[in-house]
Parts: structure tokens; C-alpha cells; sequence
């Protein structure tokens, strides 16, 4: 098996991806033996599926879907196996990079880091390294929030954190690296220079790149290079030193044209040292995949009751404050504001559109088992999510919605159902009370689409981080339910196989599920990844 290191790994997305490739004789290609992450839920969340993968898929002990469905805890399922929760413990690896060995947030040195790499590959030379560095400093929505052009590492380490993985290309070469991102890295500047030109040649010449960061290397004249390739589309142009030449965009991989339920955007870099010979390196892209398709069948959930709105008083500094009272959440009480808000926006959007049925009672619970909630044998993704031993679903429970944004939550959902798109904010300006939301920036023109339904015929948009904060941007296109995604919901979108567990509450889950690389994707790269090896004569 190929040995896989994967840095700033997140719930691992990209690693569950790598280690799903199997062999013509059923084996796993890609073995994972170290992954790196420092937040906390991440890193427990990668230690269960590293437990997980200890076993044959087919001999998967009945005490891991025991504590899926809640009847043993954690710790007595790695009490149970205690050699597989080991390995499981030493492969899954909770330390921030780039921090102070003594900060606060699990910092880790420089040579810590290469004593447990070098532990793990075993003397071993072709391996490949993944991993995504933290894109916030990058990302477009917030490079606008923070309202900055110009990114300084000093001001925010986050844009130097690329430098991490260009480190340990530089002192461990590995054969191939996989490097994911957000397509806001490309128009990212600092001060002095264009920040993606700058880590493509650094990637290109880690060792030189380094060197001129400070850092001392034994041998100086050791400069393994690596030909950086999009996945994306075949080079046309090379340089003179033989290098394949890319516009930066040819880098951006549109995940719903590989068959993922999802319209996400993200730059994904291919290295290849420069000793290894590559031939096709591009995906093959395939049919659109349909968002209700993979949440369909899931058991429809109400929206749960927090508290209502009752008025607001605008302070000196022209910010409000807000008063609410808080709410009885019965499915009682909320059938009674569905009710209600029906009749009211039935003056808006005709009665004859709207979509009648039973409603759903109940909020959902964390392990529900069930018997029909698997795809179609026949969709492209039914056996990528299931898993017959489940006899279930995980983590579908909905979130609990403020009154007044369950309103908005049934105007947008009746408006998609109605128009085929959902309502831009200029849309909620009506006779309707309370459906324009009390917020200093509601007329700024920044967030008129703050309330985006996921249509259900087409891919959904892409799933973020900030789904853990609140479900504006994710609701559910069945106005029947009114409600913001559920954590499996989201899960789907991103493709992560049905038994997945994320360790946490729902905002730490919600967290992971949108920083992840999707592993249907990441299978996709793996098998390109795999060709090369092969084509090398690597086993």
C-alpha cells in the first residue's frame, strides 16, 4: 500500500477519499499513517474513522454501530478493541502547525513533526502527501467582512500557513502532493507580490523556497522539483525547462461536473516530483447530480421553536439591541405558526401553488433506524453512501429556528417551489409583518440573498463552515418542513459515506462537514494518483 500523510486534515475528507481506492484483488491502495489536525472535534472525529478503517469493510465489529446508535459510549468501543483504538490513536494526530510549541492550541515543533513522519513512512520513499492549509485568509466572503485588499502575514498568520506543507516538501520529498484551497486564493494579494504565483513557485522549488525563508537544510544543492498540474484540464503551454505552464483558473475544480451534489468551486493542485513520468492527468467529468436525489428519502423533520422577536431599540451608536420571548417547542406550537404564516402569505403567493401534505412532528434524533432510506440501487452515489449494517441514519436532527425565520424559512421555500429560484431580499419588501429581518445591513445591498433555498433539481451550492452559525443559506426546499439543513443533509451534499461519525455537538459537526475536502471527489483524485504510480512502476 502507498502510505498517505495528510496535514491540516479536517474531518478528513481527502484521507477517507485516498484510503477508499481499492485494488482488481479488492486490497486498498493508499494507506493513511499520519493525518494532522488541530482542532480538537476534527481530530476525534479522524481517530474514530482511523479505528474504523482498521478493519476489512466486510468485518466491521457490530460494536462501532453500537455506538452509532448510541448504546455504548466512545470509550467502551476502544475499551472493546483496544489494539485497533492503538493504532487508530497513533495515526490520528491532534497539533497545530506553524504555532509555538507552548501556545495554547496544541502547538507542535518543526522537528516533532518530522520525528513522527519519519515514524510513520518507515523508511519508505514514494508516498504522497495531502492536505488543504486553512483558507479563511483567503476566502472572498471573508477578505469582504474583514474588508481587506491587501493580506499581510503579520497581521494574520493564516496567509503563511502554506509554508507548512511547502516545509515538509522541501525535507521529506514525496513522490506526489495533492493541495486543496478556495478559489479566493487566486486574486489573494499581499503588499509585495500576487500570493498564488508566489506558492506555485514555491511549490515548484520547495527546497530553494525554503532556503530563502531562513531555514537550513543539509545538503543545499538537493533541489527536487515538482511539475504542478491542474486536474482540470490538459497543459498546452510549457516553459523552457520543460514545466507544463496553466492559467490560474484552469486550477479550479467544479465539483458538481464530477458527480457531486454540490456547485463547489475550490483550487486543487497536483504535484509530481520531477523524477516520476505523468501521463492523463485530468478527471473525468460526469453527469450532474441532482441535490434532492441524495436528501430525498431522508425522513422529513419540522423546525424546532427557540424564541420570537419582540421589538428592538436602536442605542446611541446607531447599533439595536434586540428583545424576545421565548417560545414553547411543541409540534403543537409550531403546526399553529405554520398555519398562520400560510394564511399570511397566501395573500403573496397564491394558495394553488403550494405544496400541501402531511407535515412532519418530530425534530429528528441523533440514530433513527430505519429500512428504506438508501438511493436507488441505480444512482451513481448508492453505493458510495451505504452501508447494509447501519440499518439507519446519523446526525439527522433539525436545528431550532428562531419564529420569525421560520416564517422566512416557508416564504422562501413557496417562493423556490413557485419560481424555480429563490428570493433575493428585494423580495421580502411586501405587506408581510416581520418577513423583512430587523438588521443594520438589510438595505446595504451586500446579503441579498441571506436567505437561500437549495433548489432541489439541480446541485446544491457549496457548503461552508459557516453553516455551523446559522442555516440561512441552506434551507430545505420543501416547504412543508420549513427548516435549515441537517448535519447528515449537509453530509450528503459533501459526500461523506453514511456510517461517518463526527464527534461534537451539531455547530462542531456542522463545522467539519463544511471545511471538508468531498471524498467521492478525493476518490476521483486518487485513482489519477494511483496511475501515476503505476505508470512509474510503483507498487
Amino acid at each position: 500500500m502507498i502510505p498517505i500523510i495528510d496535514i491540516f486534515a479536517g474531518p478528513g475528507g481527502l484521507g477517507e477519499g485516498f484510503s477508499s481506492l481499492r485494488d482488481e484483488n479488492n486490497e486498498q491502495v493508499f494507506k493513511i499513517k499520519l493525518s494532522i489536525e488541530k482542532d480538537v472535534y476534527a481530530h476525534k472525529t479522524l481517530k474514530l474513522r482511523s479505528f474504523y478503517r482498521h478493519f476489512q469493510s466486510n468485518n466491521v465489529p457490530e460494536n462501532y454501530y453500537l455506538f452509532l446508535r448510541g448504546e455504548i459510549t466512545l470509550d467502551e468501543l476502544y475499551n472493546r478493541h483496544p489494539e485497533e483504538a492503538k493504532f487508530a490513536d497513533e495515526e490520528a494526530w491532534c497539533g497545530t502547525l506553524g504555532a509555538p510549541e507552548e501556545s495554547d492550541n496544541n502547538g507542535v515543533s518543526d522537528e516533532e513533526v518530522d520525528i513522527r513522519i519519519r515514524q510513520a513512512l518507515a523508511g519508505m520513499n514514494d508516498w504522497v502527501l495531502i492536505g488543504g492549509p486553512p483558507c479563511q485568509a483567503y476566502s472572498l466572503v471573508g477578505r469582504s467582512r474583514r474588508q481587506e485588499t491587501i493580506l499581510s502575514e503579520e497581521n494574520d498568520k493564516r496567509v503563511g500557513l502554506y509554508k507548512e506543507y511547502l516545509r515538509i516538501l522541501a525535507v521529506h520529498q514525496p513522490s506526489v502532493f495533492v493541495m486543496e484551497n478556495v478559489k479566493g486564493i487566486l486574486s489573494a494579494q499581499t503588499a509585495n507580490e500576487n500570493v498564488f504565483a508566489k506558492i506555485l513557485e514555491d511549490l515548484s522549488d520547495p527546497v530553494s523556497a525554503c532556503i530563502s525563508e531562513g531555514n537550513y537544510f543539509e545538503d543545499d544543492d538537493a533541489r527536487i522539483r515538482y511539475r504542478i498540474y491542474s486536474l482540470a484540464v490538459e497543459p498546452n503551454r510549457y516553459g523552457e525547462d520543460g514545466y507544463p505552464i496553466f492559467n490560474p483558473r484552469d486550477f479550479i475544480i467544479k465539483a458538481e461536473e464530477y458527480g457531486i451534489p454540490q456547485k463547489r468551486h475550490r483550487v486543487i493542485l497536483l504535484g509530481v516530483r520531477e523524477d516520476l513520468a505523468t501521463e492523463n492527468n485530468v478527471l473525468t467529468r460526469q453527469e450532474q447530480i441532482s441535490l434532492s436525489s441524495v436528501i430525498g428519502n431522508l425522513p422529513p423533520l419540522r423546525s424546532g421553536l427557540t424564541r420570537s422577536y419582540s421589538h428592538s431599540e436602536t442605542r446611541t451608536d446607531n447599533s439595536k439591541k434586540r428583545y424576545y420571548v421565548k417560545e414553547n417547542d411543541s409540534a403543537e406550537n409550531w403546526m399553529r405558526y405554520v398555519d398562520l404564516f400560510n394564511s399570511e402569505i397566501d395573500a403573496v403567493l397564491p394558495v394553488s401553488e403550494r405544496q400541501v401534505g402531511e407535515r412532519p412532528s418530530t425534530l429528528g434524533i441523533e440514530f433513527k433506524r430505519l429500512q428504506n432510506f438508501d438511493l436507488e440501487q441505480n444512482h451513481p452515489l448508492a453505493i458510495w453512501y451505504r452501508d447494509q449494517n447501519l440499518q439507519g441514519i446519523l446526525h439527522h436532527v433539525s436545528r431550532k429556528h428562531l419564529v420569525q425565520d421560520i416564517k422566512r424559512y416557508l416564504f422562501a421555500s413557496r417562493y423556490a417551489y413557485q419560481n424555480g429560484a429563490f428570493p433575493r431580499l428585494s423580495d421580502y419588501k411586501n405587506d408581510l409583518k416581520d418577513l423583512v429581518p430587523d438588521h443594520e445591513n438589510v438595505d446595504s445591498g451586500k446579503f441579498t440573498d441571506r436567505f437561500r433555498v437549495q433548489l432541489p433539481d439541480i446541485p446544491a451550492t457549496t457548503v461552508t463552515s459557516h453553516i455551523s452559525k446559522d442555516g440561512h443559506y441552506f434551507i430545505h426546499y420543501d416547504p412543508l418542513q420549513c427548516r435549515s439543513f441537517t448535519v447528515r443533509e449537509a453530509a450528503r451534499v459533501q459526500t461523506f459515506p453514511d456510517n461517518y461519525f463526527f464527534c461534537g455537538g451539531r455547530t462542531q459537526q456542522f463545522h467539519q462537514v463544511g471545511n471538508a475536502v468531498p471524498p467521492f471527489l478525493a476518490y476521483q483524485i486518487s485513482q489519477i494518483v494511483a496511475r501515476i504510480f503505476t505508470y512509474n512502476g510503483i507498487n
